[in-house]
């Protein structure tokens, strides 16, 4: 599989490495000093894009992405506020991508089994849910893309109240995730731990190998079938 990294800070690095591992080939890699001298003749040398780039600079990457007409898979976090628009746009253009806020396999399982706490959980009103995350400085977004998704995941079954997230930025934390039910008598707590920026690329790899003959908008959790 032909791949074109669009963004090529820590998380482009450690994709590449594990593609070359599994036989693919980087045919691209796009860092943000090269962004704005990228033609889209040069894009459509790869069969998959994948996307890690920042906030301000993530929807006109996957539009431009789309013009190429290149699958396309982002992890970049911070700019879900125009996700309707964006998987609007790809739908109507018959593009193709694949996004989440976490691609590490875990903690796409760690939503998963959340979701089954939280629907017994909140049965019991002495339990009360609460989010806190670690990563480290370089970190962009605060709260992380992730905590936010966990809290989108759990808030349908507390619709009477807004889930609090608690952030931290320390290094050289990859990422914590907690999420705690608290009674007066004791406390439930869930944690997803990263060891290495390696699950995430991983992660992503496993998305462009699946997305690179498809069309649509979908969710990594769409991939796991979860």
């Amino acid at each position: 599989m032909k791949i074109a990294l669009l963004g090529y800070g820590k998380m482009g690095k450690t994709i590449e490495k594990l593609a070359l591992q599994a036989g693919h080939e980087i045919v691209l890699k796009i860092g943000s000093q090269d962004r704005t001298s990228l033609e889209v003749i040069e894009l459509k040398k790869a069969e998959v894009v994948i996307e890690f780039t920042q906030p301000e600079s993530a929807v006109s990457n996957l539009l431009f992405c789309l013009e190429a007409g290149i699958p396309v898979v982002s992890g970049t976090t911070g700019w879900y506020h125009s996700l309707a628009a964006v998987q609007e746009t790809f739908k109507s253009q018959n593009g193709s991508l694949v996004y989440a806020s976490n691609f590490s396999v875990g903690v796409n399982l760690f939503l998963a089994i959340n979701e089954k706490t939280a629907a017994i959980l909140n049965t019991y009103s002495d339990y009360k849910v609460h989010i806190e995350e670690t990563h480290h400085t370089q970190k962009k977004d605060a709260p992380s893309g992730t905590a936010i998704t966990i809290q989108q995941t759990l808030q349908p079954f507390y619709p009477s109240t807004t889930i609090p997230i608690i952030d931290h930025r320390v290094d050289p934390v990859i990422g914590i995730h907690t999420v705690s039910y608290n009674s007066a008598v004791d406390t439930i707590s869930l944690i997803h731990d990263a060891h290495s920026r390696e699950g995430f690329a991983a992660g992503a790899l496993v998305a462009a190998e699946w997305i690179v003959n498809k069309k649509g908008c979908y969710h990594f959790r769409d991939v796991l079938g979860l």
